[in-house]
């Protein structure tokens, strides 16, 4: 996966953190942790900026709804 797919990792982030973390309230560093540490995750980072987290917290908060 690469930050790009927001929706994929948004899907992920839930089936494995669906039940502990609420994704309206996790912080951006949180977030970005629990990213690079999914397991098909293979992109680079520093490419991660403020815009592709805020579209992953969206796409996973949509997924918990």
């Amino acid at each position: 996966m690469k930050w790009t797919d927001s929706q994929r990792i948004a899907e992920e982030l839930y089936d494995l953190h669906g039940d502990s973390i609420d994704p309206k309230t996790v912080r951006f560093t949180q977030l970005r942790d629990l990213i690079l540490a999914l397991p098909d995750f293979n992109d680079d980072p520093a490419r991660c900026g403020e815009r592709i987290l805020e579209a992953v917290q969206q796409a996973w908060i949509d997924e918990a709804e």
